[in-house]
């Protein structure tokens, strides 16, 4: 009772949308040469910019919505910004904004809230490294972090001409990032590595954890009959729900290789091979499964979600990551002794045996993630509940200017002091320029005495 619930026409096909995110899929599993993967993989980035810049251009000119929205007059707007419509909306509406966002590409999110950023020990996003970067990785972090903001640019290009014709000015994607009140950051320090933030940036890792509820018959008669040996849960997400049937059988050699029993969400082809202790299921209840005492180990992709449900119930993970942060977010467990990382494209049967093996019966596993979960839950607020407040806060306050640095406000020059720098240059080569001039106005002098009183008498003559 508590929604309205509108809906806006979009230029495409929920056939045409299932194809695109299956192709995504595809491509993750693709083993073809580095440069075609690349290739496909920016033709099909391109396509999904292209569909939801269009898919944002139905929104902002539906007449109909849009007045129905500004008549509506809202207290705030709640967004995920990576694709940034609601930016725009709130731009448009004059409405404080809330983000709930797990990240901007090229660190977008960091940029717009003027935070620092130090490449010295800060990852770039896609780097996959941990923040204690050998010499080499410092290198690539740097390197990376000079070309992200053309890549970005080439990224959002399509949203910044958008908007700038909408909103009948000149925009720039980062000015309206710039503009939220509250960032609400889907992670909290017990994953993500130590750095700067700014006072609007609340992180609510763990956000999705819910308390347990009680399994089906049906998942209740599968995990009581694995008997001592307990369950595994495997899952690659909703949007890769088939792999490539080549693949599929060498996880299945895999799977059959460990006395548990396997929960795999798969809608699939089923692999010829499938042995009796793998269930294939097209859904399953994730986070009510990890929390059962009987769960031994969680194969994921990394998306974000999944990797806060292992932390929250600690249960060590086997991580494949597929596209997107997955790949950062499988170093960052993987750095913490909480789970292995496994090249989706070069696995064999041998290493998902092994790796999972590894973290069903070396205790290191166990007891790292135990530790992770012990210190992600020892808070004195609920993330949720910490997410109300401050949705609420925006809504009572009309925004929160009182935590917008005045960094916003100086250009970069200003920012980083190059003005005052260049003022103190002036004065002290000034100074210098000066002092040598007195120096050499006194060395003269000097001479120029020693000179007329030392000057030789005239011999006289006989």
């Amino acid at each position: 009772q508590s929604f309205t619930i509108k809906t806006y026409s979009v230029p495409y096909t929920q056939e045409f949308l299932d194809r695109h995110y299956r192709s995504l899929g595809v491509i993750s599993f693709d083993n073809s040469p580095f440069l075609e993967r690349i290739t496909a993989l920016l033709r099909n980035i391109s396509e999904a910019t292209s569909l939801l810049s269009s898919t944002c251009r139905h929104l902002l000119y539906d007449e109909e919505l849009m007045t129905y929205l500004q008549n509506s007059k809202f207290d705030a707007i709640m967004m995920d910004p990576v694709m940034p419509c609601g930016p725009i909306v709130a731009e448009y509406l004059s409405l404080p904004s809330v983000y709930f966002l797990r990240g901007l590409p090229c660190t977008l999110d960091y940029k717009a809230t003027q935070c620092p950023s130090p490449f010295s020990y800060v990852p770039k996003t896609f780097m996959a490294s941990s923040d204690h970067m050998t010499f080499m990785e410092r290198v690539k972090n740097l390197l990376l972090g000079f070309s992200e903001n053309l890549v970005c640019y080439l990224f959002y290009l399509q949203y910044q001409n958008l908007a700038s014709e909408f909103l009948h000015r000149e925009v720039t994607i980062l000015e309206l990032f710039s503009k939220a009140s509250i960032w609400l950051m889907r992670y909290d320090f017990v994953f993500e590595y130590p750095r700067p933030i700014m006072p609007n940036m609340v992180y609510i890792g763990g956000i999705n954890c819910e308390q347990k509820k009680p399994l089906s018959k049906e998942f209740e008669a599968i995990v009581n009959a694995s008997g001592e040996h307990g369950i595994v849960v495997f899952s690659l997400g909703s949007m890769v729900s088939e792999i490539p049937m080549k693949k599929a059988t060498e996880i299945a050699d895999a799977l059959g290789s460990v006395p548990q029993t396997v929960l795999w969400r798969y809608t699939g082809e089923a692999p010829p091979n499938l042995p009796k202790n793998v269930k294939l299921v097209k859904w399953l209840p994730q986070n009510d499964l990890l929390a059962h005492p009987k769960t031994r180990a969680f194969i994921t992709h990394g998306g974000s979600h999944g990797v806060y449900e292992g932390i929250c119930n600690a249960v060590p993970m086997v991580l494949m990551p597929l596209f997107g942060d997955q790949m950062d977010n499988a170093k960052r467990i993987e750095s913490r002794g909480a789970g292995l990382t496994l090249n989706i494209l070069e696995m064999t049967s041998k290493d998902i045996s092994t790796a999972l093996k590894a973290v069903i019966n070396d205790k290191m596993y166990k007891e790292n993630i135990k530790r992770l979960s012990d210190l992600h839950l020892d808070r004195p607020i609920h993330p949720l509940d910490l997410a109300v407040h401050w949705v609420e806060f925006v809504m009572r306050h009309k925004g929160a200017p009182h935590l917008r640095p005045a960094a916003h406000d100086l250009n970069w020059i200003q920012y980083h002091s190059l003005d005052v720098i260049a003022f103190l240059l002036a004065v002290v080569l000034v100074s210098l320029f000066i002092s040598l001039k007195c120096c050499l106005f006194c060395c003269r002098r000097c001479c120029c005495k020693k000179g007329r009183t030392r000057k030789p008498a005239k011999s006289k003559s006989h």
